[in-house]
């Protein structure tokens, strides 16, 4: 079954643990220094903060999957559609260990497909790294992995 995955960076974590845990009317299931998650039933997602000195803001999408089935399946779908992705096994991020399949849209926003296979105690693999280290992005950021999107025409009238 697949979850939906958002992962935000924030510059103060305590007040959006707050903020967001009033929101969701929970706790986070995972909670450290510098990340907390939730993973909520209703609606079915898998929500994420983080506050290692990224610009506060969307971070990257995907979806979370309970097995490698499930995870060749969308790595198929990509490969049916001509999208150019980057895989990561085994890799270290956010205090789990996963297999992942990362594409970035035209926008520049990156979408991880990824199936967890356990905790780690530490937020990625790298000792020492930079913040936007490790597993936990795509290893082209912001540069799009997928088929180019021509844009589209302006409407004929104004709106709003």
């Amino acid at each position: 079954m697949k979850r939906l995955h958002i992962h935000i960076a924030v510059a103060d974590l305590a007040h959006n643990v707050d903020f967001y845990s009033r929101l969701f009317a929970q706790a986070p299931t995972v909670q450290h220094a510098d990340y907390a998650k939730w993973m909520l039933d209703e609606p079915r997602i898998n929500f994420a903060i983080s506050a290692r000195g990224a610009k506060p803001g969307l971070d990257h999408l995907g979806i979370q999957v309970d097995g490698a089935e499930e995870l060749d399946a969308l790595q198929a779908r990509f490969e049916a559609a001509d999208l150019a992705t980057r895989s990561q096994q085994g890799t270290g991020c956010c205090y789990s260990r996963s297999d992942k399949h990362w594409v970035t849209d035209p926008q520049g926003v990156a979408w991880e497909h990824f199936h967890t296979l356990g905790d780690i105690p530490t937020f990625n693999d790298v000792v020492g790294g930079s913040a936007n280290s490790g597993g936990c992005t795509p290893p082209v950021r912001g540069k799009p992995l997928g088929i180019p999107v021509k844009p589209a025409a302006p409407p004929a009238t104004s709106c709003c």
